[in-house]
């Protein structure tokens, strides 16, 4: 029989859950987009919620429905997009992209401010990260013990933190909300939907499953339906939080044009903010609370990623994967912040669609009757265009890919794969039919509990 959770601890996991997804790069989207949006923020935002916070909860539901890991959600495809695609994730949210994301902005935003010489940049750089990791090296070291370190210790602190500068952000406010930028005018909505693929967060919820549902174990809970109902009470604490902060940082965003002028990201839109907000104290107030949601943001990603290479990869044991990560991610944090930021928008453009596109098919599995054919169609009609948003995000073929595929509805605005979707998930269901394919049902544990030809 499940141990009994009482509510106290589901709050504590639901915490957890928050800090994972709070870190130090997410944070800095919602500002830019209330700096470059002003009075058009809140449309703007309609989308950016969607895609950056309200599909977390859908995902985390997914990935319960779907089996439990990535792997297996992906898998109703084909075992080799499965391994692909999984390999790719972990990767992009763990030593290749995340770690030295988070890493680089953390020393930007919490430590270069305070340096006065430029000189030994690259050496400050250098014996951060270095520190900065090994801290993550040892948070993550034993994931049992990842709900006491997080939801009841990092994640109040900073939480406290993030209230105080966003209630004084409130009470005291820098300005009044300007005009849009350009490229808020047209299209708003699409532009903040696009925008939430940066927060990475429906991604990160595809990678924590792993290290959540063995957190949860060692509580007690072993069945699969007590373990996603568990899920889904955390979940909709997470989702609350982090409407509640996105929403939060786009007012400061917005409303701090008149005091810090335009800047080029989020990171100096934060910084400028909290010491327009509290003088010269401001930068020790958001250093420490990008300092402490970096190290969640790294801990959980380090955390998850070795635990899904030790299963793949048995032979090569769980610590040693941190090892071989953070290693990784330390020198490629090195190169810079905005080396690492380059890297980000092609593997987002091609990544975000195809999640978004597994989540709807497991919401919809029992209607088209869990059909592989519908499976693989939608996916291959979401993963063209997604390509191609990718290929020109990285500047190759742009022009020709535009003459090309201009004619699709919303390619220009970065959406055109909803479109092919569609069209492949309804081409899949006649082939389906015409092939007479197997009917897979599953229950919301994520169990078959039908399948008939």
């Amino acid at each position: 029989m499940d141990k009994k959770v009482p509510f106290s601890q589901v709050v504590s996991i639901g915490l957890m859950l928050f800090a994972m997804f709070l870190g130090a790069g997410n944070v800095i989207f919602a500002p830019m987009l209330g700096q470059q949006a002003g009075t058009n923020t809140w449309i703007a935002m309609g989308g950016f919620l969607i895609t950056g916070v309200g599909l977390v909860l859908l995902a985390i539901m997914a990935l319960t429905r779907g089996g439990g890991t990535v792997e297996k959600l992906a898998g109703r495809v084909h075992p080799r997009f499965a391994t692909i695609f999984s390999i790719l994730l972990f990767l992009t949210l763990g030593p290749i992209y995340v770690i030295p994301r988070t890493t680089s902005v953390v020393y930007e935003i919490g430590l270069n401010p305070l340096i006065q010489s430029e000189a030994n940049e690259r050496l400050y750089l250098l014996v951060f990260s270095v520190l900065f990791i090994l801290l993550t090296i040892l948070l993550s070291w034993d994931t049992t013990k990842l709900v006491d370190n997080l939801g009841k210790i990092i994640t109040p602190i900073f939480s406290i933190l993030l209230a105080v500068l966003i209630i004084k952000s409130f009470i005291t406010p820098m300005g009044k909300i300007g005009a849009p930028r350009e490229e808020y005018i047209d299209g708003v909505f699409l532009k903040g939907f696009t925008q939430g693929y940066y927060t990475m967060d429906v991604l990160a919820a595809f990678i924590f499953g792993g290290i959540f549902i063995k957190s949860i174990s060692s509580l007690g809970i072993k069945s699969e339906k007590e373990v996603s109902r568990l899920f889904i009470k955390a979940g909709i604490i997470t989702i609350i939080g982090l409407v509640a902060l996105q929403i939060s940082m786009a007012w400061i965003g917005a409303s701090s044009v008149d005091a810090i002028g335009l800047r080029e990201n989020g990171g100096e839109v934060l910084a400028e903010s909290a010491i327009a907000l509290f003088g010269k104290y401001g930068i020790y107030i958001i250093g420490t609370i990008i300092f402490l949601t970096g190290i969640t943001t790294n801990v959980a990603c380090l955390a998850a990623v070795s635990e899904y290479f030790e299963r793949i990869m048995p032979s090569f044991s769980y610590k040693k994967w941190i090892i071989a990560f953070s290693i990784i991610g330390t020198v490629i944090t090195n190169f810079g912040l905005n080396t690492v930021l380059t890297l980000a928008s092609p593997i987002l453009l091609l990544l975000y669609p195809l999640a978004i596109a597994l989540i709807a098919l497991i919401f919809t599995n029992n209607l088209f009757k869990g059909y592989q054919s519908v499976y693989v169609s939608t996916v291959a009609g979401v993963g063209l265009i997604a390509l191609l948003d990718a290929l020109k995000e990285a500047h190759i073929l742009t022009n020709e890919i535009n003459r090309a595929f201009g004619f699709i509805p919303l390619f220009e605005h970065g959406v055109g794969w909803i479109v092919t979707g569609l069209l492949g998930f309804l081409i899949g269901l006649i082939i389906a039919k015409t092939k007479n394919e197997s009917k897979v049902i599953i229950d919301i544990a994520g169990q078959e509990v039908d399948k008939i030809s």
